[in-house]
């Protein structure tokens, strides 16, 4: 689903949507299917061997990094235009530093969630899960780095996280009732993907 922004003025080719890559890919069906391939590989190669390091947000930068670099050049980077999609607004790309800090020094605060019960793993997970998705810190990839973020936190707490077990179309609904306030459909899909290790 495609984003709210000029995207003929906004790192994509001339008369354009589709973004500048290192490929020179300038067909979107094209950049697309290679994108998804190359990302799926550097998924693998994360689960099999997850980055080291405190889960914060340069962690969170360098997940994006490692998924996006064999294609974009901003890879890692925050985004430096605003954008919004389905009618949801994403946080203004000035203060997406700012408010990234802030809310992973929260996390860290809480012991990235480690030794919680369930309930409460589960209410602040989806708290976190929801913010991280109006902070929407890039300019592509967001929800695949979210998804892979999420789960890497999820086991270092001691639980699993399988978003297999939610259609996406769900879950991209309940993340937009979230970014308008009513967390409950999120929640309750958190719920059925999480489970104790």
């Amino acid at each position: 689903m495609a984003y709210s922004i000029d995207a003929t003025s906004h790192d994509c080719y001339p008369d354009s949507s589709v973004l500048v890559n290192k490929l020179g890919i300038r067909n979107q069906q094209q950049l697309d299917e290679t994108e998804l391939f190359l990302v799926g590989v550097q998924t693998l190669q994360f689960e099999a061997k997850p980055l080291e390091g405190a889960l914060d947000f340069n962690y969170y930068k360098q997940i994006h990094k490692l998924l996006f670099e064999a294609l974009y050049d901003w890879a890692g980077t925050v985004r430096t235009i605003n954008m919004s999609k389905q009618h949801t607004q994403f946080c203004e790309c000035q203060s997406i530093d700012e408010l990234g800090i802030l809310m992973f020094a929260r996390i860290a605060k809480m012991h990235y969630l480690q030794g919680l019960p369930r309930d409460e793993f589960i209410t602040e997970i989806v708290d976190f899960y929801a913010n991280l998705n109006y902070l929407h810190p890039f300019r592509e990839g967001n929800g695949r780095c979210q998804r892979l973020y999420i789960r890497q936190l999820a086991l270092q707490a001691g639980y699993s996280l399988d978003f297999a077990k939610i259609d996406s179309d769900r879950m991209m609904i309940a993340t937009i009732h979230a970014a308008s306030g009513v967390r409950d459909t999120l929640l309750q899909v958190f719920d059925e993907m999480i489970s104790e290790l």
